[in-house]
């Protein structure tokens, strides 16, 4: 999911992490990754729908180090503040479920 085109994988947010060169030899890592692509391509979708660039939040697949998939939301605190009243007002419409 890349939005409206490839400047936003080089846009400053850093969404590696501390433990990103981490790997176990023997460990599919590939298998946990495209799950975890999957949903975060889903989410991300959503946040386009939602009015959010995605140069300012977004999700980002990644695995843990036991191969499991791990979606990561990054983005700049005022964006993500604005995704927080999107969520906050999602549950007071439904009585809570999201």
């Amino acid at each position: 999911m890349t939005g409206a085109g490839e400047d936003w994988l080089n846009d400053s947010l850093d969404v590696a992490g501390a433990d990103c060169g981490l790997w176990v030899p023997g460990v599919d890592y590939v298998a946990g990754w495209r799950g975890a692509r999957e949903s975060a391509d889903r989410l991300n979708r959503a946040l386009l729908g939602a009015g959010f660039e995605l140069s300012e939040v977004r999700a980002v697949a990644s695995t843990d180090e036991g191969g499991q998939g791990v979606v990561r939301v990054a983005g700049w605190p005022d964006a993500v503040e604005r995704l927080a009243v999107v969520l906050e007002a999602a549950q007071g419409s439904d009585g809570g479920a999201v």
